[in-house]
């Protein structure tokens, strides 16, 4: 998809809501982020220069993880992945889009040798969910060697 083409009409109090979205430093990244640190695992968090500007990557030991939003990535079977009733069509390409981009940027970061998991905002919001589903996962993850030999 080259471009959404729809044009969105917002109103102002729409356009006030989504300008109080965060990008980065959200209550889920920063959850994954103290479940790493407390597990040990050291990381940067500012990865611009890498595919898709993962939320924290450790360069050395090549992996990088992305802490999705359920709503602007459109988790597959998410309750929170809604569809706004108010211009549908555009929405439902944006979240397309969003996907596609997902993926490729994963794919990007793995012809470099890393090893690339996404944590969903959902996965991040009781603590004992936190360490059941998330640092457990995260653990053995992040804990295996590479597969291509690298450290």
């Amino acid at each position: 998809m080259a471009g959404i083409e729809h044009k969105l009409e917002v109103d102002a109090a729409t356009s006030r809501r989504l300008a109080r979205v965060r990008r980065r430093d959200t209550e889920p990244e920063l959850a994954v982020r103290r479940a790493l640190h407390a597990a040990g695992f050291r990381y940067r968090v500012r990865n611009q220069d890498l595919p898709g500007s993962p939320d924290v990557a450790n360069r050395s030991r090549r992996w990088a993880v992305f802490v999705h939003g359920c709503y602007w990535h459109h988790h597959p079977g998410c309750s929170r992945a809604t569809v706004p009733k108010r211009n549908r069509d555009f929405w439902l390409e944006k979240f397309e889009s969003n996907r596609l981009r997902d993926h490729r940027k994963s794919a990007e970061l793995e012809q470099l040798g890393f090893r690339v998991i996404t944590v969903w905002e959902c996965e991040t919001t009781e603590s004992e969910i936190v360490d059941r589903v998330l640092l457990d996962p995260l653990s053995r993850f992040l804990s295996a060697q590479p597969s291509n030999g690298t450290t």
